[in-house]
Formats: C-alpha cells, sequence, structure tokens
C-alpha cells in the first residue's frame, strides 16, 4: 500500500520543456552558451544534427515555436513555411534584414530584437568614427608609427566636430543615442526617417537628398529594406559635398559603394568611417589606400557589457513568450 503513492507518482505526465531551434549558432550563443541555460525552454540545435537542415525542421515542425536566429540563419518565407508552429522569432542582433518581416505579420509571428541593447554602444562607435575622420586620429597614429613625422614636420591639420551640421539617418534607438551625443558637441543636429519624431526637437527631412545639402555630415543608423538599399547614392553623396563625410554603423548596402569609393578616389565627399560593408568581410581596395577614410570591422556594437546584455534580453524575452507575458523588445517599426 505504501509504494501505491510512488507509482502513481511516477506514472504522472511530466511537461515537456518547449524547444527553441537555432539552426546555426550567433556570436552571442557560441560566446556565452552558459547564458542561454533555462528552465523555461531548451535550445534545439539544428547544426548538430546529421541531417539535412529541411529534413531537421521538418522532423521538429510540430514542436518548434520559438526561433533565435542571426544573419547566418536567415528566417525566409521557405523555412517559416516549414516551421508550421512557429509563433516567435528572436534574434540577438539590432538588424532585422535577414528576417522577413513582411511574411511573419502576415502570419502573425511576433519578433524580437536587441536594438536598445546595443544602441550606446553603437552611438559610441558612430560619433568616434566622425572624430577620428575629421580629426584625422588614425591617420595621425599611422604618420607617427611610420617615422614622417621627424622626416616631413607638421601634420594636416584636422577639423572641430563641435558646429557641424550633422544628418541622422534613422532616428530610431541608435540614431537617438548619436543625437544626444552630438548635442554635447555643439552640432546642430537633422535627420531623416521615414516620418517625423514627434518627440524629436531637430528638424525633419523626408528626403536623404536634401538632408545631405543642408549637412557636413551624414551618419547612418537605419536598418536595410528594399527601400533603403542604396538609399546612399551618388546624388546624395555630392549633394553633400567635398568636405562631407559620411558614417555608416547600419549596413553596408545602404550605401551604394561602388559609387562612394569614387566619390572618395576623386576627392567628390570628404571621407567615411565605415563600420560595414557591401560585402563583408570584403573592402573595396580603393579604401585600404585613403587616408580620409576610417575602417572598423563591424564592431560598432560588439561590447561584452552589450553582450551580456543582449543575453539577457534575449533569454527574458523567450522566458516571457513561453510564460505567456509580454514580451520586453517587440519589435517596433521605425
Amino acid at each position: 500500500m505504501e509504494s501505491q503513492p510512488s507509482q502513481e507518482r511516477n506514472e504522472q505526465p511530466t511537461k515537456e520543456v518547449p524547444h527553441v531551434l537555432v539552426m546555426k549558432p550567433p556570436p552571442l550563443l557560441t560566446l556565452f552558451e552558459d547564458k542561454f541555460i533555462s528552465t523555461k525552454f531548451q535550445l534545439l540545435k539544428a547544426w548538430e544534427s546529421t541531417l539535412p537542415l529541411h529534413q531537421f525542421l521538418t522532423t521538429h515542425a510540430g514542436s518548434v515555436r520559438a526561433v533565435l536566429c542571426s544573419g547566418a540563419s536567415p528566417i525566409t518565407p521557405h523555412i517559416i513555411q516549414l516551421l508550421p508552429s512557429l509563433q516567435l522569432v528572436v534574434t540577438a542582433s539590432a538588424g532585422i534584414n535577414h528576417i522577413d518581416l513582411n511574411e511573419c505579420r502576415r502570419l502573425g509571428i511576433a519578433v524580437t530584437n536587441a536594438a536598445g541593447v546595443f544602441s550606446d554602444d553603437a552611438a559610441d562607435a558612430a560619433v568616434g568614427l566622425l572624430i577620428d575622420v575629421l580629426r584625422k586620429i588614425s591617420s595621425a597614429d599611422r604618420f607617427v608609427r611610420h617615422g614622417l613625422w621627424p622626416a616631413t614636420g607638421d601634420y594636416p591639420l584636422g577639423s572641430k566636430l563641435g558646429d557641424k551640421r550633422v544628418g541622422i539617418v534613422g532616428l530610431g534607438s541608435i540614431g537617438s543615442a548619436v543625437a544626444k551625443r552630438l548635442e554635447a558637441f555643439g552640432c546642430t543636429v537633422l535627420y531623416n526617417s521615414r516620418k517625423p519624431k514627434p518627440w524629436a526637437p531637430y528638424p525633419f527631412y523626408s528626403n536623404v537628398h536634401e538632408l545631405a545639402v543642408d549637412s557636413d555630415a551624414l551618419i547612418v543608423c537605419c536598418g536595410l529594406t528594399a527601400e533603403t538599399r542604396h538609399m546612399i547614392n551618388r546624388q546624395v553623396m555630392v549633394a553633400l559635398g567635398k568636405q562631407g563625410i559620411i558614417v555608416n554603423v547600419a549596413r553596408g548596402a545602404i550605401i551604394d559603394e561602388k559609387e562612394m569609393v569614387e566619390c572618395l578616389v576623386h576627392g567628390e565627399i570628404g571621407g567615411a568611417g565605415l563600420d560595414v560593408f557591401e560585402n563583408e568581410p570584403s573592402v573595396p581596395k580603393q579604401l585600404l589606400e585613403l587616408d580620409n577614410v576610417v575602417l572598423s570591422p563591424h564592431r560598432a556594437v560588439f561590447t561584452p557589457e552589450g553582450f551580456m546584455a543582449a543575453c539577457d534580453l534575449v533569454v527574458a524575452n523567450l522566458e516571457a513568450f513561453f510564460e505567456d507575458e509580454p514580451l520586453l523588445s517587440p519589435l517596433i517599426d521605425e
């Protein structure tokens, strides 16, 4: 008789921990896998399976309600079609161009990203790149290291940041953080976005060409979409002018890279600070030879502190989803 309760307990069905599909590990997971241990979900690691991806997804189609993705594992209409139970797409990046948002909207699939987590880091990098180009910091460093100071004398003067008119392309969380920093330097901030931001005290430009006409520098902070691809073209750069500076911490393809290289080589714009490129990690050879260009290997948002905060946000979004609580960072179109 005493054994009956124990036997009954053993026969009670156990609640299965839901799966979160990961097709390829994003950098966050590679670096901080221990942060993704949770009692609310477990990771379903497709890359560890010997099955072809299509077959793996078909096998688990009924159980996958959430996906953790990255640029290496885009969420396309085909992937979504293979996952009929999908209700949530989580990305640990600020960018979302690897997710088919239209298809997610159509099917009512929620999407979260980590833009807010990385905003300050991206803004720091953007302003740092702008200052570097204006004050010729990286170029001056090479000048000293190569022993040219004693041989050639004084180095050419740089330009101050204060009083510059800086146009921000995309006044989302990153663009807003850039604007606050520029205000502290005494800059005049202008911005372009799909629509005016009622809370923003800066002049709004519906046309990026007109923004360039009135700006000494452009800082690109918007997302990459079909509409923004090559939005910064030759006409915009010529409008910016021979002293104008372009900084890009968003996505490389927002700028027509070929036309930008030509403008830089021919002196039609004054310089560029670039963290992103069209065909990463390939960088046009001409850019490597220009002293008025500062280059960074797509690291604007990457700091240890930012990574840890992004891990916490990703896990919190997933746990909230599986507990039927509000998501912490649901995607809001800028």
